[in-house]
């Protein structure tokens, strides 16, 4: 899952530079930090059963009320109940890794303030630093809101593309000339402030290997850029498309820096328990004022903000851990254990429904697999069709009729020419 596309953006600023190959530090290469066993994999399964039940189940009970009946009244509140529900079982994941898996969740930087509207840029290590920032966000109470750009594929997943839709992650071609307008139609919709939003980008735009490294201090050596050691060159395009989009409605940028101790994890090793032993997420606020506006100014200011990130890695192997540590506490054991139980429960109480109650919970189900389907494949997301006074004056502005100025007749020509434009 990666955050960032289009073409690379760099300035040419002339000069070579002696392309050093990447440290072993930064490299995949040590042993496990826990050895596979048995009893590990055993329940690595049961994880996976219990967190793909669970997501499949809530989604098809649940989804189609909350993204369309809700909808059709309200945009806000839509995205509200699903950010909660689903926010909940996005919360199973930090519940693995810190309680279930035992990784230490290491917190440095900046101690930052709950916010509302959030673009955060972060460094790519591996395949599952995406994951991790649930941790941030579940201890700022946002973590229903998070949102990632994707590669288009994913969304052929069975299932979990239900979940990308219905979340409404931005799904790329990694063709800037294609993806610009995806990435402008899908944030336009997400200008109210009322909505909270955290934007995840990694403008690395892929996942760090060895080759990748190589590959990128040899462009950095062509063009006179910087060589760096533990990240890559990062493109800014998608970054600055962002930007643009959400600026006037902003509360916060944050700049995030991954590192993992020992050894890189990848999906299962975080399934089965054996790594990572200590992730450390460093963060520092970025005022938006101090972020550049025209594209080349924001490549420069970009290149130096992951000059910076490589130093900060740089020490972080040498020295074990990022500056400023202990920033963050520990999610609530508790709090863990009550939102497994509950999510847990109502997959069992809907399966039951399912299974051994009215014929009409199967002929839901049916129905609910066919629209999320359909929804899904056409990309479809279903209109506002009734104005609150809460949102008349940002309705009015999206073409939604207005209940308290338009008279019946106007209001069915308005209902009509929106639904013909869904």
């Amino acid at each position: 899952m990666n955050g960032s596309s289009g073409s690379q953006g760099h300035n040419v600023n002339g000069g070579q530079k002696k392309v050093q190959h990447a440290s072993p530090l930064t490299l995949n290469n040590g042993s496990k930090h826990r050895p596979l066993t048995p009893m590990r994999r055993c329940r690595g399964v049961a994880c996976v059963v219990i967190i793909l039940s669970t997501a499949f189940t809530l989604i098809v009970f649940i989804a189609p009320i909350t993204t369309f009946l809700v909808r059709l009244v309200s945009v806000h509140y839509s995205r509200k109940a699903t950010s909660v529900l689903f926010g909940m079982w996005l919360s199973l994941w930090p519940f693995l890794f810190e309680k279930i898996n035992k990784t230490n969740v290491v917190f440095s930087g900046e101690s930052v303030l709950p916010k509302k509207r959030v673009l955060l840029f972060a460094n790519h290590r591996t395949e599952v630093d995406w994951m991790y920032l649930w941790d941030l966000a579940l201890r700022k109470g946002y973590l229903g809101y998070i949102k990632y750009i994707l590669k288009s594929s994913l969304m052929k997943l069975p299932v979990f593309s239900w979940a990308f839709h219905i979340f409404e992650f931005i799904p790329v071609e990694r063709k800037w000339e294609i993806d610009e307008a995806i990435i402008q139609n899908k944030l336009s919709a997400f200008k109210d402030p009322r909505d909270p939003l955290w934007l995840a980008v990694f403008p690395e735009g892929t996942d760090y290997t060895e080759k990748k490294c190589i590959k990128s201090q040899e462009y950095a050596s062509e063009h006179g850029l910087p060589i760096l050691k533990n990240v890559l060159l990062p493109k800014t395009k998608g970054f600055l498309c962002c930007l643009q989009e959400l600026k006037s409605s902003l509360d916060a940028v944050y700049d995030v820096t991954i590192a993992y101790k020992h050894r890189l994890p990848d999906f299962l090793d975080i399934i089965y328990g054996t790594d990572p032993s200590e992730v450390h997420i460093h963060i520092r606020t970025v005022k938006l004022c101090d972020i550049p506006t025209s594209e080349d100014e924001v490549t420069d200011w970009m290149i130096e903000r992951f000059r910076q990130k490589d130093q900060l890695l740089s020490d972080f192997f040498m020295q074990g851990h990022f500056p400023d540590e202990g920033t963050e506490g520990d999610v609530s054991t508790l709090e863990c254990l009550a939102n497994f139980i509950a999510i847990v429960s109502s997959t069992g109480f809907f399966l039951y429904l399912s299974l051994f109650s009215s014929v009409w919970f199967k002929v839901y189900v049916l129905l609910s697999c066919a629209y999320l389907t359909f929804v899904t494949y056409f990309s479809i997301q279903p209109p506002q069709l009734i104005c609150s006074s809460e949102g008349g004056t940002h309705a009015k502005k999206s073409g939604m009729p207005d209940f308290r100025t338009n008279s019946p007749d106007q209001l069915v020509e308005a209902i009509k020419e929106e639904i013909m434009q869904w």
